[in-house]
């Protein structure tokens, strides 16, 4: 493992915009996290987790420290009986191979999580959900290399502490965490297993195609084909998907939002609590889809996305999200949460 000197992180983050880091390294085995993890620490330096890239914001500034990018392959597959199989895989292995790989073999639990950007090891940081599921709900299990005491841990998904676009790993705790290796509990098909088809886009999708009866591989197509026609094209504009949390809010809020917005979608979640859609919100009630100032602009077709159309700086990108932050503020009192992360 080579530690290089002044690399630039803008070609690897799907906003295709940064600086350069101090230091920087691939770590494909945890010795060669653990290796790097004492380089920084003898050079009291502070490290950062790189992943694909695809849920960060580097500023112009570039990072100061140590970037390791985990690149830890391998996908293994153990039967537990009970139709049950536990899929352990490495941190570095790209999030939408493993799904597509489990979904054709029959293995259930992750084919609503289709064309989700970046790698596994990033997929429990955040709880990465969409279309009614989480990933919390097939994690067994996480493989960890500790910063602080040099020790590798297996925590269950309990100590996980798993929340609404959280998890441990964002906490002061956590942050000295390396994924290593995720584990997955899945399910092979069966008649008993019922699909999570209940979100407007998915039926919709299967009204269309004229499915009553889908099957997991049709499951997959739909979402692939929801996410490419309403998400930017990651090769063509800089883009991080998904830049803003959807609300959660009282079910009390969610009624007086109704009165004056009937066609106000949610979902419940919890006790007395609502999850509505931002992308509706900054649609509807705000009416900012397709907003843009310079060259950064909310997608045409998702405004949940902020899009860099070229030559945009992160700094430049960042004032854009904190105004349309600000204007969904003034406009309907809800202060709204950034799922991407700015380094810098």
């Amino acid at each position: 493992m080579k530690i290089l000197e002044n690399v630039s992180l803008k070609e690897l983050t799907t906003f295709k915009v940064g600086g350069r880091a101090r230091y920087f390294c691939e770590a494909k085995n945890l010795t060669e996290v653990a290796t790097a993890t004492d380089f920084a620490k003898k050079n009291k330096l502070p490290v950062f987790i790189l992943g694909g890239g695809s849920n960060i914001l580097v500023s112009s500034k570039g990072f100061s420290g140590l970037v390791i990018k985990i690149d830890i392959l391998g996908i293994e597959f153990k039967e537990l009986g009970r139709n049950r199989v536990e899929v352990k895989v490495g941190a570095g292995e790209n999030w939408d191979y493993l799904v597509s790989l489990v979904t054709e073999k029959g293995l259930s639990g992750l084919e609503n999580l289709s064309l989700i950007p970046g790698t596994v090891g990033a997929a429990p940081v955040q709880n990465i959900g969409a279309y009614g599921v989480e990933v919390a709900s097939a994690i067994s299990s996480v493989e960890i290399f500790d910063r602080k005491t040099a020790e590798t841990k297996i925590l269950n998904k309990k100590a996980c502490r798993f929340n609404y676009r959280q998890s441990i790993f964002q906490t002061p705790v956590g942050k000295n965490f390396i994924i290593i290796r995720v584990g997955f509990l899945l399910k092979k098909l069966n008649k008993k297993i019922l699909f999570k088809t209940d979100y407007p886009d998915v039926q919709e999708w299967l009204k269309q195609e004229k499915i009553s009866a889908p099957t997991i591989a049709d499951i997959r197509r739909g979402i692939v084909e929801i996410r490419t026609k309403k998400l930017p094209n990651f090769a063509e504009v800089g883009t991080a998907g998904s830049f803003f949390k959807n609300p959660i809010i009282s079910n009390t809020q969610f009624k007086k939002f109704k009165v004056m917005f009937p066609d106000l979608p949610g979902v419940a979640v919890g006790k007395n609590k609502v999850k509505i859609f931002l992308a509706w919100v900054l649609d509807k009630m705000c009416g900012l889809k397709g907003f843009s100032i310079g060259k950064v602009g909310l997608h045409k077709n998702q405004p949940l996305a902020i899009v860099n159309y070229g030559g945009a700086t992160a700094e430049e990108i960042k004032l854009f999200a904190e105004k349309i932050a600000a204007v969904v503020k003034e406009k309907t009192g809800l202060a709204i949460e950034r799922e991407v992360e700015y380094v810098g």
